[in-house]
């Protein structure tokens, strides 16, 4: 079994050797910048007062603050954020980032420091406008997992050094690449965090982009299979009419996609092309699609397709499902075509998912993949791991993160022999489907859950989360609709009376 950057253990261990010296006094921001750090520098340290912080083309509110800002060799930028001692919750929350990276994530720093949190955060040792970093195995490191370890261990020596005391507990809060930077620090480096959220993770990172690639390559290289997005609204409204009610309510939302069992065959047309079908040859793009990237000489499956009910997101976003914009999603080439095959004029028509494949996966692997299935080490640090995954996300489907929790599962299996591997890893771990929810936001379902909140009762108090209340708010921010998130593989189901806005109108089963 492939098991990834989560298998380099050595490195764990080696990394655990860059030991910081206590701070035993208080130091104000100014003098932070005096700090000497292992492999770093520290490039700045400055009060900023309380009001709008400017971050490229946006302001974000801020309260007063030390923000720090240093280097890790060779080229790793990262931030630290330091509320007033009077303000600080004892916590430290660093927050991940998304696509390949290459900046830092100023908006959820700014959220963090807001409700109190020690900050941070790293453009993972490169410039988004750089693409030299691409054909740098070290660099790939870096952007893989290097960043975000070396991120922590310098912010927990800033936050030391400011405050003259360690923070009470660290917590790590990432979505879609960050949650793939999630698995990798409870894989790699099971003593960094406490808590940790993963969100719509991007584990299986190579995979993915080759699943991504796959709507392309499905769709664009023979005229008549890609279909439009009044063709996808069409797709939508058959699956929602054959499947919306599965959870006792007609919403337009699926609870639980998995169980829907439609057809795409019902749409097809028995003439001339129509508003209210579709040729053979889209709907033999719907069944690719809905399958997922694999291989079409051993059969055997490359990365999942997405669920159904997330065609609504694949017709919002040209880049993603079956209705492109002439070309596949950018990260999608850069990954298997720029690091993969190490040719920038590559011809993404050319991929051979046959021949390819294995190729792309075995040479990135250890660099990109966050896929080991034990976490015993971070369950013995004590660690408390949340993942969730939106059903409609169409981007890093969500089918893989049920696979990757079911692999955990297996390996306790396999490894201990035991009679309940489940509950064993419900102990420290768990995943929470998301209805509706689109690529860590958005969709038509209730995706505003304080995930954070919920590890840091499950560390602090010993909580563990069998339910987590979600909402779906207007633009002014009100509350339109409120559902439980239920432990997989448990559903919300309707109870069969009462408001269907009202989560306490349903229940897990």
């Amino acid at each position: 079994m492939r098991y990834g950057i989560g298998g380099l253990a050595v490195l764990s261990a080696a990394f655990a050797a860059y030991a910081v010296t206590p701070a035993v006094a208080a130091t104000d921001c100014a003098d932070l910048a005096k700090l000497a750090l292992p492999d770093a520098k520290i490039t700045s340290a400055e009060m900023v007062t309380s009001g709008q912080f400017a971050a490229g083309r946006q302001t974000l509110p801020v309260p007063q603050m030390c923000r720090v800002a240093g280097t890790v060799a060779p080229a790793i930028k990262f931030e630290v954020w330091l509320p007033t001692p009077d303000k600080w919750n004892g916590r430290f929350e660093a927050v991940g980032g998304g696509g390949l990276a290459g900046r830092l994530s100023y908006p959820d720093m700014a959220k963090a420091v807001s409700e109190g949190y020690a900050t941070a955060s790293t453009d993972t040792g490169h410039e988004a406008s750089d693409n030299t970093w691409l054909y740098d195995s070290g660099k790939r490191r870096d952007f893989g997992y290097r960043s975000i370890h070396e991120m922590t261990v310098k912010a927990k020596a800033i936050i030391e050094a400011h405050y003259g005391k360690a923070q009470d507990h660290a917590y790590f809060n990432g979505c879609s690449t960050g949650g793939r930077q999630a698995l990798s620090e409870a894989q790699m480096f099971p003593a960094d965090y406490d808590g940790i959220v993963a969100g719509d993770p991007e584990g299986d990172f190579v995979r993915l982009h080759m699943q991504e690639l796959w709507g392309a390559w499905t769709t664009l290289r023979e005229e008549g299979t890609a279909l439009s997005k009044e063709d996808l609204t069409l797709l939508g409204s058959a699956v929602m009419d054959a499947c919306d009610a599965g959870d006792g309510v007609k919403d337009g939302i699926l609870s639980n996609p998995a169980s829907c069992h439609f057809d795409p065959a019902v749409l097809e047309c028995k003439g001339e092309k129509t508003a209210s079908c579709l040729t053979a040859k889209q709907i033999d793009t719907v069944k690719k699609t809905y399958r997922g990237a694999y291989n079409p000489r051993t059969n055997e499956q490359i990365y999942p397709g997405p669920s159904y009910g997330s065609e609504a997101a694949m017709a919002g976003n040209p880049g993603w499902g079956m209705t492109m914009n002439g070309r596949p999603f950018s990260s999608a080439v850069q990954t298997v075509g720029d690091m993969g095959l190490n040719n920038p004029k590559w011809d993404w028509k050319s991929f051979d998912y046959d021949k390819d494949a294995d190729l792309v996966n075995k040479k990135l692997d250890s660099e990109l993949n966050s896929v080991n299935p034990d976490l015993g080490p971070f369950e013995k640090h004590g660690g408390k791991i949340v993942l969730y995954h939106g059903w409609v996300d169409a981007l890093a489907t969500p089918q893989a993160t049920i696979d990757y929790y079911n692999d955990m599962i297996a390996f306790r299996k396999r490894e201990t022999g035991t009679a309940d591997p489940a509950g064993d890893i419900a102990k420290f771990a768990r995943l929470f489907m998301v209805p509706g929810l689109g690529h860590c936001n958005g969709g038509a379902g209730p995706g505003d859950a304080d995930f954070l909140a919920t590890v840091v009762s499950w560390v602090e108090e010993g909580k563990a989360p069998d339910t987590i209340i979600a909402a779906k708010k207007d633009k002014d921010g009100k509350t339109e609709m409120t559902r439980p998130l239920c432990t997989y593989p448990k559903i919300a189901t309707y109870k069969g009376s009462g408001d269907t806005n009202d989560a306490a109108n349903f229940q897990c089963k």
